[in-house]
C-alpha cells in the first residue's frame, strides 16, 4: 500500500495548483523577495520528500503563502515537529572546522539562469565518481569527474554543470572535456569564481540510452592550499563516489565525510588508506552538499 503523502505536502500541492502558477515562477518570485528556494526543493516540498526547517526556508515559506494568497502560516501549521539536532542528530563527530563554499546561491542561480534546463531533469545521474590529486605544497594537482548518465527521453545531448576553486580569491576554473563530450556555452562570474558550462554528448542520445562522460578542472595559480572537495547536486544522484589522494610528504591531520541536506550535516571520521587516499560513498542521494574535507 503506498503511504499518504504529508498533510504540508498535500495542501501546498493544491494551493500551487489553485493558482495557476508554476514551479519555476514562483521559485523566481522568491528570488525576487529575497528568500530563493532552488526549484528542486520547492519540488520536494511538494512531494514530501522534505520540507521546509531552517530559518532560510520558513522565511521562504511566508512569503510563498503570500505569493499563493493564504493566510499567515496557513502552511506552517501543518508541519510537524522539527526534527532533533545536535548530538542526536548526526553530529556527533567533527573533527574538522565547516569549510563551506564562499559563494551565495544567488550567483549560482544567475549563472544556471543562462541556460534552457527543461530538459536537465530528463538526465538521470546514475553515478557520478570525482578523483583528486593533493601535491606535497597541498594543492589540488588533478580534478577530474566521471559521470554515468541515462537519457530518460528521446534526444537528450546535454548537462549543465556549475565548479568553483578551492578560496574566494581563486580564479574561476577551466572545464576540459575528457571523454564522450564537448564544452559548449560556457558563462564565468569571476568575481564569485564560478564557472557554468554545457557538456555536450558526443551525440543525442536515444530514450534509456546511457553514457559516460568525464572532465578536468583546471585553475590558473595563484592557489591556495586544498581544504576539501564538494560536490553541490542539484539533482538526485544514485551513487557518489569521492577520492582524495594525498601525496605522502603532506598527509592531513584529520579528514572527514560530510553531507548537508535541509541545513541537517551529516559528519564522519574518514581513515586514509594504503595509498594515502580518503574515499567517501554515498547512495540514492538527494540533492545537497557532499565530501571530504581535512585539516593540516
Amino acid at each position: 500500500m503506498t503511504d499518504l503523502p504529508p498533510p504540508f505536502a498535500t495542501a501546498l500541492r493544491a494551493a500551487i495548483a489553485q493558482s495557476g502558477v508554476t514551479l519555476e515562477r514562483l521559485a523566481a518570485d522568491l528570488r525576487e523577495r529575497g528568500t530563493p528556494v532552488s526549484l528542486a526543493t520547492l519540488s520536494y516540498w511538494c512531494s514530501g520528500r522534505s520540507r521546509p526547517e531552517r530559518a532560510g526556508s520558513l522565511a521562504a515559506l511566508a512569503e510563498l503563502e503570500d505569493l499563493l494568497g493564504l493566510s499567515a502560516n496557513g502552511l506552517r501549521r501543518l508541519l510537524p515537529e522539527r526534527r532533533p539536532r545536535g548530538r542526536a542528530a548526526r553530529r556527533e563527530v567533527e573533527p574538522v572546522a565547516a569549510a563551506a563554499p564562499w559563494h551565495r546561491e544567488d550567483q549560482v542561480r544567475d549563472l544556471l539562469d543562462r541556460y534552457d534546463l527543461r530538459r536537465d531533469g530528463q538526465v538521470s545521474r546514475l553515478s557520478a565518481h570525482d578523483r583528486v590529486e593533493i601535491g606535497p605544497d597541498r594543492i589540488k594537482r588533478v580534478q577530474r569527474t566521471k559521470q554515468v548518465l541515462r537519457a530518460e527521453e528521446e534526444g537528450v545531448d546535454r548537462l549543465v554543470v556549475v565548479c568553483w576553486g578551492d578560496g574566494p580569491d581563486t580564479p574561476a576554473p577551466e572545464l576540459v572535456p575528457v571523454r564522450n563530450c564537448s564544452v559548449g556555452r560556457v558563462h564565468v562570474d569571476h568575481a564569485a569564481g564560478l564557472t557554468s558550462a554545457e557538456l555536450v554528448f558526443d551525440r543525442p542520445l536515444a530514450r534509456r540510452e546511457t553514457i559516460v562522460v568525464e572532465h578536468e578542472l583546471r585553475t590558473a595559480p595563484p592557489r591556495p592550499a586544498a581544504l576539501s572537495h564538494q560536490r553541490m547536486s542539484r539533482l538526485p544522484v544514485r551513487e557518489y563516489l569521492v577520492e582524495v589522494r594525498f601525496d605522502p610528504s603532506a598527509l592531513p591531520h584529520h579528514c572527514v565525510q560530510f553531507s548537508e541536506m535541509d541545513g541537517q550535516e551529516r559528519v564522519r571520521a574518514v581513515d586514509l588508506d594504503s595509498e594515502f587516499t580518503a574515499h567517501a560513498l554515498g547512495m540514492d542521494l538527494s540533492p545537497g552538499r557532499y565530501g571530504l574535507r581535512w585539516s593540516w
